[in-house]
């Protein structure tokens, strides 16, 4: 993700490259409608995402900070990507993400979500949880 954040990164190409795939279209026709209609003429857009994405979501696994959040989006681009016709190592990082969702809570214990989610219940939620269990006004 850092080579794509810092350099001139365009997926433009790679979305033509899915547009052109027939066996996108006849096995995911919404996936490649979608990604004619909607991802290829927001391109640079979609290159911003994909760029920053890729790095914040290996930060979070690497730092172990907001690691299910980080997780969940890792594997939601694995998937866009398998569906784009990619493979590569897209399904080991698949099934490696899922024992990270259902580690779930505790994935981050020993990373930097120890300190992290503590915090962000205190400051973000303020209270919110207490109501929640019943013991807030």
């Amino acid at each position: 993700g850092w080579g794509k954040v810092t350099g001139d990164f365009n997926a433009g190409g790679y979305l033509n490259g899915v547009v052109a795939n027939e066996a996108v279209m006849t096995q995911y026709p919404t996936y490649h409608a979608f990604i004619e209609n909607f991802a290829l003429p927001n391109a640079g857009v979609f290159s911003f995402m994909v760029a920053w994405g890729e790095l914040l979501v290996g930060i979070g696994l690497i730092l172990g900070v907001l690691t299910t959040a980080a997780a969940f989006f890792g594997i939601m681009m694995n998937f866009a990507f398998m569906f784009a016709g990619t493979i590569s190592s897209n399904p080991w990082m698949i099934l490696l993400t899922v024992f990270i969702l259902a580690a779930g809570y505790n994935a981050g214990r020993i990373g930097g979500d120890r300190w992290v989610m503590p915090y962000i219940k205190a400051t973000v939620f303020k209270g919110k949880f207490a109501k929640i269990a019943g013991q807030g006004a």
